[in-house]
C-alpha cells in the first residue's frame, strides 16, 4: 500500500464505509455483520487521516486501540471510550467468519461508536 498523505482522501474513503454501515442497518432485514465491519473500517480511516493531517505515519493495523495510543501520541485526544474502541476493533476480523455474527444492538451501537468518532474527526480535521 501506497502512502497516502492527504488526510481528505482518508475521509472519502471513511465516509463511504460510514454511509454503507448506515444502509445496512436500514434494509428490511437490517445486515448487522456488514453494519459493525463498515463502521469499524470507518473508524480505523478516520483515525488515520487525523494521523495523516498531523504528518505522522502510523501501524498498518486493523487494532482501534493501537491507533488511538499513537493519536494520543500526536496530540489527539478522541471523546470516545477505550472500551468502545476495543469492542469495535474486534469486529474488522473476528466476525468476517460464520460463529461470530453481532446482534442488531451491536451493530446500532458500533454505528453509534463511528458516528461519535466522525464527529470529532471532521470537526479535528476544519470539516462540516
Amino acid at each position: 500500500m501506497s502512502e497516502i498523505t492527504d488526510p481528505l482522501l482518508w475521509v472519502a474513503k471513511a465516509e463511504e464505509d460510514y454511509i454503507v454501515a448506515g444502509l445496512a442497518l436500514r434494509q428490511k432485514r437490517p445486515l448487522a455483520y456488514t453494519a459493525c465491519f463498515h463502521a469499524q473500517q470507518c473508524v480505523e480511516k478516520y483515525l488515520k487521516g487525523m494521523l495523516v493531517a498531523r504528518n505522522r505515519t502510523f501501524s498498518k493495523v486493523h487494532d482501534l486501540l493501537k491507533l488511538s495510543a499513537e493519536c494520543e501520541q500526536a496530540g489527539i485526544s478522541l471523546t470516545v471510550s477505550l472500551t468502545q474502541l476495543d469492542k469495535l476493533s474486534a469486529y474488522a476480523i473476528r466476525i468476517r467468519y460464520p460463529g461470530e455474527d453481532p446482534t442488531l444492538d451491536e451493530a446500532h451501537e458500533a454505528l453509534e461508536t463511528a458516528r461519535a468518532v466522525r464527529q470529532f474527526a471532521r470537526k479535528f480535521l476544519g470539516i462540516k
